[in-house]
């Protein structure tokens, strides 16, 4: 049985502790809603380069792209030219729809023995799954720019417009803050009922979840069950942003700080984690590169320079010893 999950669940609950303690019992409101935040942000960010330019370093010297269709060929062989695009333009294509919609996880497809036959089964649930929790994710990044900006931008009110669509009781219910938990449930029962992907998860697998999950929670329950002053949030995101930070007199709830820490665990997490496919799905040769092997000749330009003994030279350093064996040569 594979108890990952709950090594993860218990690191969760056990950094949430911390908050709640540290912030709402201990006083260290200054260390969880100050400190703590400016260092998740600088371990980010320069975690996030280190990650991307090692990755921009690393040598690929000959064209890779994985390709799931017909190659660029005879003028009368159709060509397939998103699965395997052969120009520049086509490969932008073939990007902007694995990353705005997942492209090839939408023909994800599962294989089974059916008597004594395989069949291949499509599979769009995880697609659904990977869809909801992104975009949720998306939107509920997006959503909070209102606390870090003054006066918030036209394209936040208006994602809070379209998310708020359905004003069930006051405050009005966030789609997208429900989605996010319904969609990081889901990818996480995945992991767990899922016997194949149960074995081959880690608790580095399930930790990321947990910890989105952990979020979602907290910020539902200080939206619509403990309420928080959102004055006092903005007062505190406003001084972090303009880095003239101070908590607010009379403090926040113990539940904020516990919401705040789990977000900055997670954001110093990212770059050291499989979060980082948000850069590096980027620079992924098997996906950023035209496959034109048959119209251009790619040359390894890392190889070293050899000196090649050619079959001439060959002759000249043995043309008696060939001779006296009875092997047949060029010049005599």
């Amino acid at each position: 049985m594979n108890v990952n999950y709950f090594y993860s669940l218990l690191a969760v609950v056990v950094l949430g502790s911390v908050a709640y303690v540290g912030a709402g019992v201990a006083g260290l409101q200054g260390v969880f809603g100050i400190f703590i935040p400016y260092l998740a942000v600088v371990i980010f960010i320069s975690g996030f380069i280190n990650r991307v330019m090692g990755w921009a370093r690393s040598p690929v010297p000959f064209r890779i792209p994985t390709t799931c269709g017909q190659q660029q060929s005879l003028d009368w062989i159709q060509q397939n030219k998103i699965d395997n695009p052969s120009t520049l333009f086509g490969v932008i294509i073939r990007m902007f729809l694995e990353i705005v919609l997942f492209r090839s996880l939408f023909k994800n497809t599962r294989t089974e023995i059916v008597g004594d036959k395989i069949a291949y089964k499509w599979v769009v649930w995880l697609w659904l799954f990977a869809i909801l929790f992104h975009y949720s994710f998306f939107a509920v990044v997006i959503r909070h720019l209102r606390f870090f900006l003054e006066p918030v931008p036209f394209f936040v009110s208006f994602l809070e417009q379209i998310d708020g669509i359905l004003q069930v009781g006051l405050p009005g219910i966030f789609l997208s803050g429900v989605l996010l938990l319904a969609g990081a449930v889901l990818l996480l029962l995945r992991r767990i009922l899922i016997p194949k992907i149960n074995y081959i998860s880690m608790a580095a697998d399930y930790f990321p979840l947990l910890l989105i999950i952990g979020i979602a929670l907290t910020g539902i329950m200080m939206r619509y069950f403990i309420k928080v002053d959102v004055v006092k949030v903005k007062e505190l995101a406003m001084g972090l942003a303009t880095f003239h930070a101070g908590i607010p007199e009379g403090g926040l709830g113990g539940l904020f700080f516990v919401h705040l820490f789990l977000v900055c665990i997670l954001v110093m997490y990212i770059p050291f984690s499989k979060l980082m496919h948000m850069g590096g799905v980027f620079l992924s040769p098997t996906r950023n590169m035209a496959n034109n092997n048959r119209m251009k000749r790619h040359i390894n330009p890392w190889n070293p320079q050899v000196k090649f003994h050619t079959y001439d030279e060959y002759e000249d350093d043995f043309r008696e010893k060939m001779i006296e064996a009875g092997l047949p040569v060029e010049k005599e």
